[in-house]
């Protein structure tokens, strides 16, 4: 097992770096915002590289790295006006991007510098307390995101709450398959088990339609270049809304993406209903590690989670969590090559 090692600090607190090696895989962890720093993964050549965004010092993560690898929330996503109704009660939360909330709100835990609270040489456990009132939430709500090596990576958030309260934990990792500073990733191959979609309005906020993929630019079913009908220059940002089977393990397969070149693949499995694909057209030759540079599209996220808006949309999954209840949320991912 590694030590945790100190990096910097934020806010007066150190931030420290894990590293887990296991299985052909090897992963940087920190604790400011239990994010995923780098992913480490074969080619088809046994060639290693890192498939991950990121940064290479405090500085830069707090200048050029928001929400990269992070775990997000309390509500990952947006929620429209940053307001929702909760047994009777308006709830305003932070409005941190124009007058919605995005992932959290402006200190959301994406920010927070969360606590190792168990380690092992193929697991870490991260937690973080969010008080009753932070960012407008209700009830005091304590989070946990664990990161194991089990046959490829698994991701699990876990959250419980003194008061009724809303929670979508996302974890924001930009995925390149053919290693984080390599270009864009319109060539890369993407197949999503998603018969529906969510379209959104000029904020990107669902319209509360849910629509069939067919005819659409959001029809992964088929695997096709995702660079091969993006819906506009911005591409995508869109939830897409999972199909697949509950497994025995209760998680539904919902995402094979494939680089060609590399010939590395990755599958992803999860216990969420939607599926959030956003294929990065904020970068605009963004700094990255190791002196990259990430210009448009340099990678793609896919957040498993609530649909977007679910607290003001009740045809949508519940994103409610009351006392004595726990959410959790997996994401596992196998990576093979081919």
């Amino acid at each position: 097992m590694t030590a945790p090692t100190a990096i910097g600090q934020i806010e007066g607190r150190e931030v420290h770096a894990v590293t887990l090696k296991s299985d052909g895989l090897s992963l940087k962890l920190l604790t400011w915002g239990a994010r995923l720093a780098e992913l480490w993964v074969p080619d088809r050549q046994g060639t290693l590289a890192d498939i991950v965004l990121g940064q290479d010092s405090m500085e830069n993560w707090q200048t050029h790295g928001t929400y990269i690898g992070a775990t997000c929330g309390r509500y990952g996503n947006r929620i429209a006006g940053g307001r929702f109704t909760l047994d009777g009660r308006v709830v305003q939360l932070d409005q941190n991007e124009s007058a919605q909330h995005l992932h959290g709100g402006s200190k959301g835990l994406d920010l927070k510098v969360w606590d190792i609270e168990s380690q092992s040489d193929r697991h870490v456990t991260f937690t973080t307390t969010s008080p009753d009132g932070d960012m407008g939430y209700p009830g005091t709500l304590t989070a946990r995101t664990t990161y194991r090596i089990d046959q490829g990576l698994q991701i699990e958030m876990e959250a419980t709450t003194d008061a009724p309260t809303i929670v979508n934990l996302v974890n924001h990792a930009y995925f390149n398959l053919a290693g984080h500073g390599s270009g864009d990733i319109l060539g890369q191959q993407l197949q999503v088990e998603a018969g529906f979609y969510l379209p959104v309005d000029d904020r990107l906020i669902p319209t509360g339609e849910v629509l069939t993929v067919t005819g659409t630019p959001f029809d992964f079913r088929a695997t096709r270049p995702i660079g091969q009908d993006l819906p506009g220059q911005g591409g995508f940002d869109h939830n897409l809304c999972l199909s697949g089977p509950l497994g025995t393990n209760g998680l539904r397969r919902c995402l094979q993406a494939y680089d060609p070149a590399s010939g590395r693949r990755m599958r992803l499995s999860t216990t969420e209903p939607g599926l959030q694909f956003y294929t990065g057209a904020h970068f605009d030759q963004t700094p990255g590690k190791g002196g990259a540079r990430y210009p448009r599209f340099a990678g793609f996220a896919a957040e498993t989670q609530r649909f977007p808006d679910s607290p003001n949309r009740p045809q949508f999954p519940s994103a409610r969590l009351d006392p004595g209840y726990r959410y959790r949320h997996v994401m596992h991912f196998d990576f093979s090559p081919a």
